[in-house]
């Protein structure tokens, strides 16, 4: 089943004579999660919601995605650029990628695109609205998974990144690549202006001025039942999306 729906296991036995209603993008990054987590946990998790979400569409609404291989590189702090094999994408890179996967997608007659970005430190916005003026009747979505639903109804102690969150959720979707006895505390510093620390005037963290094990976020409550709760609720809600954006989204 799965083969349906995820192309880094799917092949062209298997997609040829279907039809596909919207491609869904994961994105992530390459970078450090705290001492207990793969770098490549954005990318990991990404992937999985995608694919999770995409089999759930086609089940509640017949609904058919074909989930892309993920993006594993993305934009980094200061202070996370300069950690061991800690990749950082440019905005103008993480556009051509873009740009290339739109076109490929356009000239086999797909016009739907849904990213599931794993990362912070990525935004598409200025990318989308670019792509509109070139694709002007391709529809690109982004969305980041860990906002479709508030963090605080399922965990106790959320932080933002290698957290209680994300650690439970691959504690759940990856639990052979969790070592949880070996975390840091993700204890963080952080702004001392006001407006920085309100979020009303902004400039990049300094990775290394907030944080000693790379978290933001104690990851010591991390379960995989919340992880597996917070999973279904986020995958529910973008299999209902998934429906309505095969639709007219406006309401006048």
């Amino acid at each position: 089943m799965r083969k349906k729906f995820d192309l880094t296991c799917s092949n062209y036995g298997t997609v040829k004579e279907l039809s596909y209603d919207i491609a869904i993008l994961p994105w992530g990054a390459t970078e450090p999660h705290n001492l207990h987590l793969p770098y490549m946990t954005d990318s990991i998790l990404s992937h999985e919601i995608a694919v999770r979400s995409a089999e759930l569409a086609y089940e509640r609404h017949g609904v058919r995605c074909m989930v892309l291989p993920p993006v594993n590189f993305g934009s980094q702090n200061p202070g996370q650029q300069e950690l061991p094999f800690c990749i950082h994408s440019r905005y103008e890179t993480q556009r051509a990628i873009l740009e290339d996967i739109v076109t490929s997608l356009e000239k086999q007659g797909h016009s739907r695109l849904l990213i599931i970005n794993g990362h912070g430190g990525n935004s598409f916005k200025n990318m989308i609205r670019d792509m509109y003026c070139t694709h002007p009747d391709f529809l690109i979505a982004s969305s980041e998974w860990y906002r479709i639903c508030r963090a605080g109804d399922f965990f106790e102690d959320p932080g933002d990144h290698a957290d209680e969150l994300e650690t439970s959720v691959m504690m759940y979707c990856r639990p052979e690549l969790v070592n949880l006895s070996e975390a840091g505390s993700g204890g963080t510093g952080g702004f001392a202006p006001e407006l920085l620390r309100e979020g009303k005037v902004w400039i990049p963290r300094n990775w290394s001025k907030i944080s000693e094990d790379t978290g933001v976020g104690n990851p010591a409550k991390a379960t995989a039942e919340k992880g597996r709760r917070f999973v279904d609720a986020v995958t529910g809600k973008y299999a209902d999306f998934l429906k309505e954006m095969t639709g007219y989204l406006y309401i006048f």
